[in-house]
Parts: structure tokens; sequence; C-alpha cells
């Protein structure tokens, strides 16, 4: 028999028992479509994170820090200031001569501390509390940022500021174009050096009048960056953001958290932190080994989302075989379905091989109709987990967008997943049908003739 016979033959006797048919291969459809609906929720996730990585520069981004504090470590503030460090060698710090060493090494482009101020902002009415990053203005304007409305600052001394469209909604603004050009107000805290006498120390110690004072910077809005639904880069982090210059013409302390305080104590006052840009990623490595060699720590992001893949595959794996489970069940089905078609079918099975239809001529026959259930299931399969994929998608869009996180597409639907539904179903169906094809193979055309 020629393939074309097979299928034609494979369909007719199908469509004859339609109910069935139909029964069994939307038992392959659900088991497909969940099977689908795991699978492309694990490349969603996974697409969407390595696409923000590759959009907002992380792979070229690296985070210095000193010795001292490094990502959380705890510092020791018993350490004498004499005592060295366990390698025995002297603890670099990271004050401006070390940005200015960093940024002349061979493939960095920009180095910016990470300068976090305590401030209390003020807008339409309503106040805040946030810390305000400083950044400079060649960052602003760089892929780091994503603008939902304006653009970034021009120059490092010019007085405006960038804010995040979650703050505004914050403050009752939904419209962020509606934001550009007005005013708003930065109130720092500084120290009030004139209080610095007994009598003020005395009051401060019952917390009666305590040695700081505010300022208020009135800055313009330039910018309206948008809320990243994954989380951005280390070296932005914040709801607003402001010029260098800016920034050293306000009051403020010196120092954005209690480790800065402790290295104050040992007077290595510098940095937290300094974040690198690098041209490409091929710097990495040649700017981590010369920074470490400086007596400094790296944290370089590339490196990071290499743990992040492994974890990735961890998660399509555990996903996958949640929906496996449905197409075992599915695969039950078909075996069912072939089984109880060879019983009513038996005298014609008898018929066939009585004309000359050898065993490998009958087997066939099963294994067309299981491929054809499995190849209907595959097809109906992925468009199934599609569409629920997709109203699952907007559902969680829909209740997001109201607290407003940004949309965020958690499927993902390749070429290859498409395909690799359908050859997959398909050669589960041929699996299933294995036993069915051997017993219709073995029917003894006498006693199938005889057969009432």
């Amino acid at each position: 028999m020629r393939v074309r016979d097979h299928f034609e033959l494979s369909f007719a006797n199908l469509w004859k028992r339609k109910l069935r048919t139909f029964l069994t291969a939307f038992g392959v459809t659900i088991g497909i479509g969940a099977l689908v609906s795991m699978v492309s929720f694990g490349k969603g996730i996974q697409k969407n994170v390595t696409e923000s990585f590759r959009s907002l520069d992380l792979f070229n981004s690296l985070t210095v820090f000193s010795e001292d504090f490094f990502m959380g470590e705890r510092f020791d503030p018993d350490r004498r200031p004499a005592e060295a460090p366990p390698s025995g060698a002297s603890r670099a710090l990271l004050d401006d001569a070390a940005l200015e060493k960093i940024a002349a090494l061979k493939g960095v482009d920009t180095v910016f501390p990470d300068v976090r101020i305590p401030a209390i902002v003020r807008f339409n009415g309503k106040d805040e509390f946030r810390l305000v990053q400083v950044i400079p203005a060649k960052v602003a304007s760089s892929r780091m940022l994503r603008f939902s409305a304006g653009k970034g600052y021009a120059s490092d001394e010019e007085g405006s500021l960038i804010v995040a469209d979650s703050l505004l909604r914050q403050f009752g603004v939904s419209e962020p174009l509606a934001s550009l050009g007005k005013k708003m107000v930065i109130s720092s805290i500084g120290f009030d050096f004139s209080r610095l006498n007994p009598v003020d120390l005395t009051a401060a110690l019952v917390g009666e009048r305590l040695p700081f004072t505010t300022e208020d910077t009135e800055l313009t809005i330039v910018g309206v960056a948008e809320s990243q639904a994954f989380a951005g880069p280390i070296p932005v982090q914040s709801d607003v953001f402001i010029p260098p210059g800016v920034s050293k013409r306000m009051k403020k302390l010196p120092f954005s958290n209690i480790w800065d305080i402790f290295r104050a104590r040992e007077g290595r006052l510098g940095y937290s932190a300094l974040n690198v840009r690098l041209s490409s990623p091929a710097f990495v490595e040649p700017v981590k080994k010369e920074v470490t060699g400086m007596g400094l720590r790296v944290f370089a992001l590339a490196d990071q989302f290499k743990e992040v893949q492994r974890g990735f595959l961890i998660m399509n794996m555990v996903l996958a075989a949640v929906g496996m489970i449905a197409i075992v069940v599915a695969s039950l089905g078909i075996v069912n379905t072939m089984v109880m078609s060879i019983l009513e079918r038996y005298s014609e099975i008898g018929i066939m091989k009585a004309v000359g239809a050898s065993d490998r001529d009958i087997g066939r026959i099963f294994f067309f109709e299981s491929s054809v259930i499995g190849f209907i299931g595959g097809v109906f399969g992925f468009a199934l987990g599609w569409a629920v994929s997709v109203i699952i998608n907007r559902v969680v869009n829909y209740f997001l967008a109201k607290q407003g996180v940004p949309y965020f597409p958690y499927f993902s639907f390749p070429v290859w997943l498409a395909l690799g539904a359908i050859a997959f179903s398909v050669a589960v169906s041929l699996a299933a049908g294995v036993y069915p094809a051997m017993r219709a193979a073995r029917v003894d055309p006498v006693r199938a003739l005889r057969h009432d």
C-alpha cells in the first residue's frame, strides 16, 4: 500500500467514529495545550530577562566596591584603623582618585559614583520620601533609562531632574507628558555646624534640637522614565535622578547608609560603590582584572547571568515535566481508542489479510491512524495553548497596570515551539500506537473471518 492509501484509509476509518476520534484528539489537544503553555511561560520569562539585559546595557556594566563593603558584606566596626585586611595588602579607598584611575582603563566608557541623597520630594501638593540618585547626563541620556515622556538632561550642571512615572502616579499624575516643564522640590538634609556647641549638643542628646538643617532645591522636570517590569540595572535604582552639578550645590549628609558611618569612623569615608559602563562586553574580563589588582571588588552582571540561565533551564524542565503529565494521560486515551478499533474491525482485518495484506500493512494502518490523531491534537493543542496564554497574559497585565506595573509579555511562542509541539504530539501518538499496531498485526485471519 502506498503512503497516500494509508492516509486516505486512516481518515476514512477515523471519520466513521467521529465522536470517539474527537474525544481522543481532544485529550491530546489538552495535553499539548498544557505543555505549550508551560514551556512558553518559561521561555517568555527567559526572553524578557535576556532582552532587558541587552537593551539596558547590563552586559556592559560593572559595579566596583571596596573591601570594606561588598554587596552587603558586614563591615567590622571594631577593626583598628591601622589594621590591614587578611590578605596583608592595603585596603583601597573608593574616592575621586580611584574613579579617575578606573576611568582611564581601556574599554571604560563612563564611571560615576553611587550617590543617593535622602530627601523629601514635593510635587502637586504632596510629599514623598525618596533616595534621590545622582547620575551624569551621559548616563541619563543612555539606554539605561527608558523615557515615556521627555528626555535626559543635557549637562551635569543643568537645574533639572528626571522622575519615574511610578512616582508621578503616587503624586496623582496619570499623564507623564503633563508633568514636563513643571517644578519639583527636593528637600535635602545637612549638618548645621552652628548648633555644634555644648548647649545645643546637650539638647540634641535628649532629642530637643538635633544639629541638622534642611534645604529646598527647585528643579525642572525634563524627562519621565518608565518603570521597569524587570528589576533594572544596578546603577539605576531610584525614582528621582539629578545631575552631579546640582548635587554638589545641595546641602546633604556625607553618608546614605550605616556602613558609610563605620567607614567614616576609620577615616575612610569614600564612595560606597562606583558604577562602570564599558564600551563593549569584550572588555568585562580585562577591566575586572585591572580593578581587582587595585585591591577593589567587582560585581559583573554578565557573570550572574550565567547563573540565571541555569536557573531558567531548571525552571523549564520542571514546567515541561508538569505538562508531560497531561500528555501521558492523553496517550493512554489513544491506546484505548486503537484497541477498541481493533476489536470492532476484527472481521475487516481478516478480510484484508485474506486478500493479501501483510502484517506490516495492517500495523501501518493503525500507526497512521494514531499519527493522524496526534497531528490533529498537536495543531489544535498549540492553538489552545496560545489562546489560553494570551488570555492569561492580558488578564494579569490588566490587574498589574492598575498598580502602575508596565506591560510585560509573560509568554513567548517561537516558531520551533509550534513545530516541536506538533512533532512531539505525533511522536507520542505513534508511541501509543505501537501496542495496538502489534496486536492488529498478530490477528489470525481465519479466526477473524469467523468472528461474528
